[in-house]
């Protein structure tokens, strides 16, 4: 395929059918940038976007498929010329308690929101190292920096993942002039938390009633009374994106930054307490 004449970015964007995905590929795409956007179908991609235009390559993706993944990269380069950010974006909740959750529950909460982003990154990388520049966007959510949420214990686990993985990146790759980001995004009207995207485990344990309570919560109360406005969560991605320092921890909400300041007064408190039994275990000599 012939390379198409270089745009201002070019953004590689999994799961861009929907929610914050879609409104950032959008964004860009509106902003001059050329998205390569990804889901599991190319229908939903060209529901979202059409034919797509000279500045969109649709590229359906099996995100548990490394070869599948490693194909779209390649065909973004191929189209494109180069990646410049890299935006991790598609995954899903699952909710039910560790005790309730199934081994093969809990191994393809992690292959998606997980190990689908290290397959994009084992192979978006290397362009990225021979340009020195670019920039990774991991999209975990609030849950991954403050997980006290009973029945959620795969998603948090998945999302603190996520951002630890984040947190190393931007260790590594800051000496190769390439960025990284978390994004944390408080509750966002994206639908994800309908009764058609969210996995409830198949088995639930009368005992826990707290986490039956915020399942309900989250189906019956929140599902699209979201605070958090797709389009602005993706122009705070953009604008992150534009400056010369941006930032490895990215809130976004205020939902998003109340907890988040509730959780390190919560570590605060927890180190100044037991500060002086915490630095006993040292050795003395």
């Amino acid at each position: 395929m012939q390379q198409q004449a270089h745009p201002s970015k070019v953004w590689f964007i999994t799961g861009a059918a929907r929610g914050i995905g879609l409104s950032l590929a959008r964004q860009a795409v509106a902003r001059g940038d050329a998205v390569a956007a990804t889901s599991r179908t190319l229908s939903s991609l060209q529901q979202a976007f059409g034919d797509g235009g000279e500045r969109t390559l649709l590229l359906e993706v099996d995100l548990g498929d490394e070869t599948s993944i490693q194909a779209a990269i390649d065909k973004t380069v191929a189209t494109f010329g180069r990646i410049d950010c890299v935006v991790n974006n598609a995954g899903y909740g699952q909710q039910g308690t560790i005790e309730a959750l199934s081994d093969a529950e809990l191994r393809r909460n992690f292959d998606v929101n997980v190990f689908a982003p290290l397959h994009v990154l084992r192979h978006t990388l290397p362009h990225l190292r021979s340009q020195r520049s670019g920039h990774v966007f991991n999209v975990a959510s609030i849950v991954g920096f403050q997980g006290g949420y009973a029945g959620w214990g795969s998603y948090v686990a998945s999302k603190f993942a996520l951002a630890g993985l984040t947190e190393t990146l931007a260790a590594e790759l800051a000496e190769l002039g390439i960025s990284a980001t978390v994004v944390y995004p408080g509750p966002v009207r994206t639908g994800f938390l309908s009764r058609a995207t969210l996995v409830v485990a198949q088995r639930a344990i009368t005992d826990y009633t707290e986490a039956q309570a915020s399942l309900d919560l989250h189906l019956n109360g929140l599902d699209g009374q979201q605070a958090g406005d797709p389009d602005k969560v993706a122009a705070l991605i953009l604008q992150a994106a534009s400056v010369a320092e941006p930032p490895v921890h990215l809130f976004a909400g205020r939902i998003a930054n109340t907890l988040a300041e509730q959780k390190m007064q919560a570590v605060g408190k927890d180190l100044d307490v037991w500060r002086s039994a915490s630095v006993a275990t040292d050795f003395t000599d």
